[in-house]
């Protein structure tokens, strides 16, 4: 008897995974919850709001067409119990810019089940909105005495024991964010976040927040709350809450890019017909995504720093010929990729005419390994000569958020002063500190929010940096 319970539990677990993971479920689920998110857009267009998508999951739901084209990236973690933050290393200050102009924003994300709203939304948007107050006050000493930076939080997610436990912390990461190298610009109202859930009936009026004289920032859980792991709907789903979370798991490659470009057929297929679409769909991408380079300047040293993704300029074979497209007046470039690198050699640095670097370096803990001992003493040479000679040097990496920004954050350490002058003979690595490279990898966010290195990257950073080795001594001496 017991074993036939046993036997029937893992049944329906497994029927209950396989529904969840179905990508027929899955993309129904998001379009069902786009209609949502479009209801409340509507709402407030009068009122021109920018619609954003907390990377990652929210850009499942968010319209690429009606869409503010700004990255905002608020970590769920940051929010998690006992692990409150306000990280500097997503410190989200270039939408200020855009509250500014706006007079607000709207934020889209999602949970999966169990929730009501993602902790990225409850509780940390709402540490951010205070902390910025907070900065704002002590930043500017003229702000009005009435200026209010309060914490925030929903209370149907947020009990009253821990809204006073983080509001305990406000004032320290005020602190923080004031000394910190990034801007602050004056803003006219302070923030405040508001909710809005599938099960809000009725949308709240912006003229409350403009009586109150705030500037709102309205956080839209995209997905409704369900009981149950999935919820069957006449139209032949099951729903499936939160269901552009960890897309790897159950996209099959399908990214949130390439289904809004193919919506409609992907919504029109069959649950049959889905999988053979979806990579066809994924061929036409990469074939028709012809070569193009947009690289972000580094513009505390006036872009002689660079940072793009590898895919953007790696369509092309050789950026050293005359025919080749991206080739740039005094532009080099630094490309990291990965894959199994057995056998390969970077190209050689000491080539003088040479103006592309490259290398390939495995993911995970090799792949760091080889970024210490290889990519990094390899390139910084390279990196030093290009700059002497009044060349400007754009680094990739696959993303453009993680090894590239930890190349470039090495580079600015070891070439660039506290006021980004270059420095033509380089920097002893004696005269860096841990907070000097904080204070470049704040240079590197201010002009390209989605930088996001890794811990891991971060720590061979200050591995190479502040370990004094022969390799960065050299460096600085050539």
């Amino acid at each position: 008897m017991f074993q036939e319970r046993e036997s029937r539990n893992k049944e329906q677990l497994e029927y209950i995974r396989k529904e969840s993971l179905d990508i027929y479920n899955r993309l129904h689920s998001i379009n069902e919850d786009v209609i949502f998110v479009n209801r409340v857009y509507e709402e407030y267009a009068p009122h021109n709001l920018p619609l954003l998508p907390n990377l990652r999951c929210g850009a499942w739901y968010t319209n690429p067409s009606i869409a503010t084209d700004v990255p905002a990236y608020f970590k769920s973690t940051d929010g998690h119990f006992n692990n409150w933050s306000f990280n500097l290393r997503r410190a989200n200050l270039h939408l200020l810019t855009l509250i500014v102009e706006r007079k607000g924003l709207i934020l889209v994300d999602s949970t999966r089940s169990g929730k009501r709203i993602p902790d990225a939304l409850s509780k940390t948007i709402p540490i951010w909105c205070a902390v910025v107050n907070r900065a704002i006050r002590l930043r500017y000493p003229e702000t009005p005495s009435s200026w209010d930076s309060s914490l925030y939080t929903p209370p149907q997610s947020v009990s009253v024991q821990e809204h006073h436990l983080i509001e305990q912390r406000l004032d320290g990461w005020a602190k923080e964010l004031m000394n910190s190298t990034f801007s602050l610009p004056q803003l006219a109202y302070p923030l405040r976040p508001f909710w809005i859930t599938p099960s809000t009936s009725v949308l709240p009026s912006l003229r409350i927040f403009e009586d109150m004289s705030h500037s709102p920032v309205i956080c839209v859980s995209a997905s409704k709350q369900i009981d149950e792991a999935f919820e069957r709907r006449s139209s032949g789903f099951s729903y499936v809450q939160g269901s552009g979370d960890d897309h790897e798991l159950w996209g099959l490659g399908l990214t949130p890019d390439a289904f809004w470009r193919n919506r409609g057929r992907l919504l029109a297929a069959t649950r049959t017909e889905l999988p053979d679409l979806i990579a066809s769909v994924l061929v036409s991408s990469t074939e028709g995504g012809g070569a193009r380079c947009q690289p972000t300047p580094v513009a505390k040293v006036d872009g002689q720093i660079l940072i793009c993704a590898s895919d953007d300029i790696m369509k092309q074979n050789d950026l050293d010929t005359s025919s080749d497209s991206l080739a740039v007046a005094n532009l080099a470039y630094v490309i990291i990729t990965t894959g199994d690198d057995s056998g390969e050699q970077a190209t050689p640095p000491s080539n003088p005419s040479s103006k592309t670097l490259r290398f390939k370096i495995p993911e995970g803990k090799k792949g760091q390994a080889r970024f210490l001992r290889k990519v990094l003493p390899e390139s910084l040479p390279f990196i030093a000569a290009h700059l002497r000679k009044g060349n400007r040097v754009c680094i990739s990496c696959p993303s453009g958020k993680d090894t590239s920004v930890g190349l470039a954050l090495v580079g600015l350490q070891l070439f660039f002063d506290g006021d980004g002058q270059f420095v033509s003979q380089g920097r002893p690595s004696s005269i860096a500190t841990k907070q000097s490279i904080r204070q470049r990898l704040e240079w590197i966010i201010s002009s390209r929010p989605e930088a996001n290195p890794s811990r891991s990257t971060l720590q061979r950073v200050n591995e190479f940096i502040l370990s004094g080795s022969p390799s960065t001594e050299a460096i600085t001496r050539d």
